[in-house]
């Protein structure tokens, strides 16, 4: 790739791997065996199948699906989950629950009270998303059709270390900042959504992994829209429409690559020696102050605040002259983000270390 490239922390879209960018670009004019470019073929084609099917064949290895789930591909972002999950799976008179662990969660929580019954489970709201709840905070009605978590919060820095035991109620979690990026028990959940600009591809596709008898409790078609039916994508292959077809052979590629990285177990140990080395630079320093409980901490998205609101724009500022790229926090909090995705090579977290080093001894 070219020597101009930064090392990019943003929160998505994010970094991808530079070996499938290569690719990409090595068959974006023409897509061996298919004579045109990917973006040029049709999404009824036998070259679309192949896609498709390689996509997901490469998912079901990657996640260990059992075969009673289904990989879909839709488009809406993890947004227009926060509709489809409570249009889908959440019966007349019945009532869902959800944790509150950040932003999205809530929103989520939100767009579902729109569509029927929701209740909190269990909420860290009160002391700013600092931290996840302990299991024994949760409420979870025994009743409740299912209950939804975020397990990555992407603007406050947290993520769920052990998702929690629904025991009997399907378990819904917005996977969109780490998804594969870890080991999960996907047998233990019901569905799983995310969308891809984070660590599967670029913006455009989410990845909705769902159990099979969770897509047929759908209501009648006549009360939710053809597009917002699970079942629509189930049935017809992911194209009850025209998809995002550059974005879904992008993800192909990527999870191929995740393949070929070790799987999720070596992901996981590369993302946690990331994230050490960031959150070491952090805890050895009165200079920095990280802002998620050190027992709550992302592996994915780290966030700490400097002594003051101008030393965080000169930072990030600098940090970007180095060729640091995408530090500033969400508009909404403030501070440093830096995203440690999968495709965030290690020595990026060496070099955001050595930089805050340097910088706390110029300014601190």
């Amino acid at each position: 790739m070219s020597a101009d490239r930064v090392f990019n922390f943003g929160a998505g879209p994010a970094v991808l791997p530079e070996t499938v960018l290569e690719e990409a670009r090595r068959d974006l004019p023409a897509l061996p065996g298919a004579g045109m470019s990917v973006l040029e073929v049709s999404h009824r084609s036998a070259v679309m199948d192949g896609i498709i099917e390689s996509a997901v064949a490469g998912i079901r290895q990657l996640a260990g699906l059992p075969d009673d789930y289904h990989v879909l591909f839709l488009q809406g972002g993890a947004t227009q989950q926060f509709a489809m999950v409570p249009l889908n799976l959440l019966p007349p008179g019945g009532a869902a629950d959800y944790v509150l662990t950040g932003v999205w969660a809530a929103k989520a929580y939100e767009e579902a009270q729109l569509l029927g019954a929701a209740r909190v489970a269990g909420s860290t709201e009160g002391e700013r998303y600092a931290r996840i709840p302990e299991a024994a905070e949760l409420d979870i009605s025994d009743a409740a059709a299912y209950l939804h978590v975020t397990s990555n919060n992407t603007i406050c820095g947290t993520q769920w270390r052990d998702l929690p035991d629904a025991g009997e109620v399907p378990l819904v979690v917005d996977a969109s900042s780490d998804i594969f990026s870890r080991p999960l028990a996907f047998d233990r959940l019901g569905l799983v959504y995310a969308g891809a600009q984070k660590n599967l591809g670029p913006a455009g596709v989410t990845l909705v992994i769902v159990r099979d008898d969770l897509i047929r409790r759908a209501p009648p078609r006549a009360a939710v829209p053809t597009m917002l039916r699970y079942a629509a994508y189930a049935d017809q292959g992911s194209r009850p429409n025209t998809p995002p077809v550059f974005a879904i052979y992008m993800v192909g590629l990527v999870v191929r690559w995740l393949l070929a990285a070790g799987g999720l177990e070596a992901l996981a140990r590369r993302n946690e020696r990331k994230a050490a080395i960031v959150y070491e630079a952090i805890d050895r320093s009165g200079f920095y102050r990280g802002t998620a409980e050190p027992g709550s901490r992302s592996l994915m998205n780290v966030t700490f605040r400097l002594p003051d609101a101008e030393l965080e724009r000169r930072f990030v500022a600098t940090a970007k002259e180095a060729g640091l790229a995408g530090l500033k926090g969400h508009r909404s909090v403030g501070g440093i983000r830096a995203s440690l995705y999968n495709a965030l090579p290690e020595a990026a977290a060496g070099a955001l270390a050595a930089f805050m080093s340097e910088f706390e001894r110029t300014h601190g």
